[in-house]
């Protein structure tokens, strides 16, 4: 059955993949061709998380770096007449950490490819061990001032550094903030991008955090919590007030949709097939199940009649939706129990359904669907007789509080924005018009596909280098329109994306 399920995936990563980039006339580059209008460029200065760092690859890596979305801005700033752009780079393009000689973060992933007809396989970690070591500082100041990983409420944390070693490396001191950092670097011109991580922990976890919405204490929250709005706009408003303050302008940039990301839009929910004689096996293996369990738990009042339909196992001939733990259902673990169902099966059962068309299966569970909880056990199939666990699926409802909590932080943005006559750029649709057909440019469509669309690296969540020149696009459009300003865009085509030959 594995087989078969690597087969569906498999076709997502083959099918359609090609290489292709193209080269076109750079952009006019003579000195006072272009101008900045009313901006400064000669201090910019970019505040954010990994999306702000150069992230790509579930790693921080110097080529990754150089092709941030800041560095692009700044490289066409230069053109005219900005100033110097300084990074905290890697020291390889392996991207991993070393703290004390120890690896304590995985190098970047690559694309690997059949040995023998050289087509695309999937995903794999680089090999090699990395040359980045934590607790040797990089010498800044630094530009870019993008944290990996950093939630809102993480910039002005003092002692994040301590935290953080991607912040470690090249914070001013032990107890700095982030954003006293960046501030103290004076600004002419800024970029904010923070809040991604406030709600996207929480979405790709499956939902296995809690929604922190009505607690202002951030010291409390877990690493999969979603941010409370009212503590996402305070740290917020602190943070434009404090880089503005010396700035000309600056660039706030707003939150996009989790489902815009191939990391929610790749693995299939209907992932398990089935002939008819295997689905009417498993199918009598669950009949007790649908008709004496639910039937008792509806009428002793337990569960709804609504949530018995939701939670009854129904498989057929054909590509199925995989069994699956949800906590947001009604845990009656401890009821079945008192029936005299052993504890095993009762916890099995507690919070047992299918999954459906509104549910979001994560990229990550294309490593467990399918394959067995026990490999001395060939029945116990992941996604059939042994449920997929809820951090593979983001259900409906936590698809809901994210979302929620999405509108909540761009409304914020959106209104510090106005009220301080600064740039705001609509991530949001920006990328839900890549996912939905894609954008055009010379040479290609840049969509969300995962590994062919040319958007998004390997992830599945941080763009490629094409993904950042994309979005380093979508800034200088609206600075040029907000100050007058005569800044080139970049041709996407020459930007870089994912290809077998990118893997060292």
């Amino acid at each position: 059955m594995k087989k078969s399920i690597y087969i569906l995936l498999g076709g997502l990563l083959t099918l359609g993949f090609v290489s292709c980039e193209p080269e076109f006339d750079n952009p006019v580059d003579e000195e006072g061709f272009y101008t900045t209008g009313d901006a400064d460029m000669s201090n910019f200065v970019a505040v954010g998380n990994s999306l702000t760092a150069g992230f790509a690859d579930g790693a921080l890596y110097i080529t990754g770096q150089e092709n941030s979305y800041p560095n692009i801005l700044a490289q066409q700033f230069a053109l005219a007449g900005g100033g110097e752009f300084t990074q905290p780079l890697m020291n390889d393009n392996l991207g991993g950490l070393l703290l004390n000689g120890t690896q304590v973060a995985d190098n970047r992933f690559v694309l690997a490819a059949d040995p023998m007809t050289g087509e695309p396989l999937g995903p794999v970690v680089l090999e090699g061990t990395p040359t980045t070591e934590v607790t040797t500082s990089a010498t800044g100041p630094f530009n870019n001032m993008g944290v990996p990983g950093a939630k809102s409420f993480h910039l002005v944390t003092p002692g994040y550094a301590g935290l953080n070693p991607y912040y470690g490396r090249f914070a001013t001191s032990g107890n700095a903030t982030v954003l006293a950092d960046a501030a103290s670097l004076s600004p002419s011109f800024f970029a904010l991008w923070i809040g991604n991580n406030d709600i996207l922990s929480y979405a790709t976890s499956g939902g296995a955090g809690v929604d922190q919405t009505g607690n202002l204490d951030p010291s409390t929250y877990g690493f999969n919590d979603i941010t409370d709005p009212n503590v996402f706009a305070s740290v917020y408003s602190e943070q434009v007030a404090a880089l503005n303050a010396s700035a000309s302008g600056g660039v706030l940039i707003n939150i996009p949709d989790v489902t815009s990301i191939p990391f929610f839009t790749t693995v299939p929910v209907r992932s398990i097939p089935l002939d008819a004689a295997t689905a009417a096996a498993v199918n009598a293996q669950f009949a007790l199940y649908n008709t004496q369990v639910l039937p008792l738990l509806q009428g002793a009042g337990v569960i709804s009649a609504e949530e018995a339909a939701a939670r009854r196992i129904n498989f057929s001939a054909g590509v199925n939706f995989p069994t699956m733990t949800d906590d947001d259902l009604t845990d009656v673990t401890a009821v079945l129990i008192s029936q005299g169902i052993d504890p095993a099966t009762a916890a099995l059962l507690g919070q047992l359904r299918q999954a459906n068309e509104d549910d979001l299966v994560v990229l990550t569970a294309s490593s467990v669907l399918g394959s067995l909880a026990d490999p001395a056990n060939p029945q116990s199939v992941i996604g059939v007789a042994v449920p997929l666990a809820d951090q593979f699926v983001l259900t409906a409802v936590e698809q809901e509080r994210v979302s929620t909590a999405t509108s909540s932080y761009n409304i914020t943005i959106s209104s510090l924005a106005t009220a301080n006559d600064l740039v705001l750029v609509d991530a949001r649709r920006a990328l839900r018009d890549v996912a939905n057909g894609g954008i055009a440019y010379d040479g290609g469509l840049l969509t969300n596909t995962f590994v062919t669309g040319g958007a998004f690296s390997l992830d599945g969540v941080h763009p490629t280098p094409r993904g950042y020149a994309y979005t380093a696009n979508l800034i200088i459009d609206e600075i040029n329109r907000k100050y007058n300003a005569t800044i080139p865009n970049v041709n996407i085509g020459n930007y870089g994306t994912i290809t077998i030959t990118n893997n060292q």
